[in-house]
């Protein structure tokens, strides 16, 4: 198994293995472009700026969350960054108003990340994800790698403390989300996402008031295929 044949190997070298040796033209960066995003950013602009890098834009994100996408492409060099949006005609018929993050979450998560993230994702073999165990929930027991919905996904970060994760932002001045001085300590889509107290958990702040933890990318699905939408509606190829 992958995990057991690489699990000794420290972040940079993980990646540099699996992007230019096991997944060659395979494998992608999906980043949320939230308050830790930049330490994955910085490793695999050390290893491959042409890495492609999913980014869901969601059409509900902050104002300074699209401005720290920019500044980050910039700062590291990325060259084949990759804006990835909803459906615009399954929007048009499920969220005409803007409103389902408020009537219905998961449903919102649903249309604006799963599925656009699916179809994102179907020319790769691999993805790497920024999760960390210090997130809590269903991410306590975070492997290295995992095999989910028919991929390969890689969590190089899984083990990274608070403490680890400041002292690389510091080591390599890399750039901060403008909303973490603010009280934002993990970042999504403006509507359900929430200041925190910096006692409480780092995803807290989402889906505030809510029993949801997860937008859904990470949950696996039947058959591999996201197809909450109704048959007559859900088309993966438009």
């Amino acid at each position: 198994m992958l995990s057991q044949r690489y699990s000794g190997l420290n972040e940079e070298v993980l990646l540099r293995v699996l992007i230019r040796e096991v997944f060659p033209g395979r494998i992608a960066l999906v980043s949320s472009l939230g308050a830790e995003s930049a330490t994955l950013m910085h490793l695999v602009s050390l290893i491959d700026p042409s890495l492609p890098v999913i980014f869901l834009d969601t059409g509900k994100h902050f104002p300074e969350t699209l401005a720290y996408r920019d500044k980050l492409v910039s700062h590291f060099g990325l060259r084949n960054f990759r804006d990835v949006t909803p459906n615009p005609k399954q929007l048009a018929s499920f969220d005409p108003d803007g409103d389902l993050s408020q009537r219905d979450s998961n449903f919102c998560c649903h249309l604006r990340k799963v599925l656009p993230l699916e179809k994102a994702l179907s020319g790769f073999d691999a993805w790497i994800t920024g999760r960390k165990r210090l997130h809590g929930g269903q991410r306590d027991d975070l492997p290295l790698i995992e095999a989910a919905d028919g991929k390969i996904k890689i969590n190089p970060l899984a083990s990274w403390s608070r403490e680890r994760l400041k002292a690389y932002y510091t080591a390599h001045d890399l750039p901060r989300h403008p909303l973490t001085n603010l009280g934002y300590r993990s970042i999504g889509c403006a509507p359900c996402t929430r200041r925190t107290a910096s006692a409480d958990s780092p995803r807290d702040g989402r889906w505030a008031g809510q029993a949801k933890t997860e937008c859904g990318i990470h949950i696996a699905r039947e058959n591999g295929k996201a197809s909450r939408l109704p048959a007559s509606t859900y088309d993966p190829t438009i």
